[in-house]
């Protein structure tokens, strides 16, 4: 069942999804980083590093999700579980976004191109995917469709 993201105090990200083409790019991606993290003896959820640590982890991680920008459109999410602040060998810190293995697939919504990440307010948030609305759309098809007006 599909769900929305309204409670107040909570907090999303959208994030490019660098190199995917699809969304099951992104859970094949995911995929690997998992069965490396289970090798390592680490927890089986993906990570996204970032270099940057959000200020409003506690919003995030009051049932935030990362929105994946895929191809210029915002396809996929996934619930943030823990927002971890690392140092690397040379001392510099870094943030690792813990997540929720499950990818929720969302109603299409455009993005322009950014660098690092963004807040996203939870209504300004696409909701999940229903039926017609599935993130197998090409995202060719996609962006001609929302560009029409159809979506």
């Amino acid at each position: 069942m599909p769900t929305t993201h309204y409670i107040t105090g909570m907090i999303h990200l959208v994030k490019l999804c660098v190199g995917a083409e699809s969304v099951d790019d992104l859970a094949n991606w995911q995929k690997r980083v998992i069965a490396h993290r289970k090798a390592l003896g680490l927890s089986p959820n993906p990570v996204h590093e970032t270099r940057q640590s959000p200020k409003r982890a506690d919003e995030l991680l009051d049932g935030g999700s990362i929105y994946w920008v895929i191809k210029g459109v915002i396809l996929a999410r996934q619930e943030i579980v823990e927002v971890n602040v690392m140092e690397d060998m040379n001392g510099r810190n870094y943030c690792e976004l813990v997540l929720d293995p499950e990818i929720h697939p969302t109603e299409p919504q455009g993005r322009r191109a950014f660098q690092g990440w963004r807040y996203l307010k939870p209504e300004d948030a696409p909701k999940d995917a229903t039926g017609s609305h599935s993130a197998e759309v090409p995202s060719e098809l996609t962006r001609a469709l929302r560009d029409a007006g159809v979506w």
